[in-house]
């Protein structure tokens, strides 16, 4: 069977995947236009390490095909039941085919499977129709790690309610 035609395989991150999410987080930030500088900021932000990955603090799951992660998610659990998504990226070939929606709704029950009602999402301005789609609800601003100055939006998405 040629690569083309292997269905996507969804499943959880191990550390190996390390680069290669990190590799996808950056090349789908930059699908947006940002500017090399602005890039270059973000580049730590958009680095995930093997610890962090493999860390019981964190849940990475991806979607791949041909053995290449094309989108993933990293859901960080948090004291007292909290939760925050800490990534969403998707390959931007991959982009309106439905893995992200795909990635909320298994984020959702991982959430819901550790005890986190609400994730806190710092979502990027390009993805806010996204997070409202997928029934996130606006909870102010956040500056951002990266830049200072810039403010992100920040969603409230309750994992039990269903969209």
């Amino acid at each position: 069977m040629s690569a083309e035609f292997e269905p996507l395989r969804f499943r959880k991150a191990t550390a190996g995947d390390a680069a290669a999410l990190s590799r996808l987080a950056f090349r789908s930030k930059a699908h947006w236009g940002y500017g090399i500088e602005f890039m270059k900021r973000c580049r730590a932000e958009l680095t995930y390490s093997e610890a962090q990955v493999e860390s019981d603090r964190f849940r990475f799951y991806l979607y791949e095909h041909a053995g290449e992660p094309v989108a993933f998610y990293a859901l960080e659990l948090e004291n007292k039941g909290r939760g925050e998504l800490e990534a969403l990226f998707v390959r931007p070939d991959y982009v309106r085919m439905g893995l992200g929606r795909s990635l909320i709704a298994h984020m959702k029950v991982e959430a819901m499977r550790h005890g986190v009602r609400i994730v806190t999402i710092v979502g990027d301005p390009n993805a806010e129709d996204f997070y409202l789609a997928v029934g996130a609800v606006p909870a102010g601003y956040r500056e951002s790690a990266s830049i200072r100055g810039r403010q992100l939006p920040v969603f409230s998405l309750d994992a039990a309610k269903d969209r």
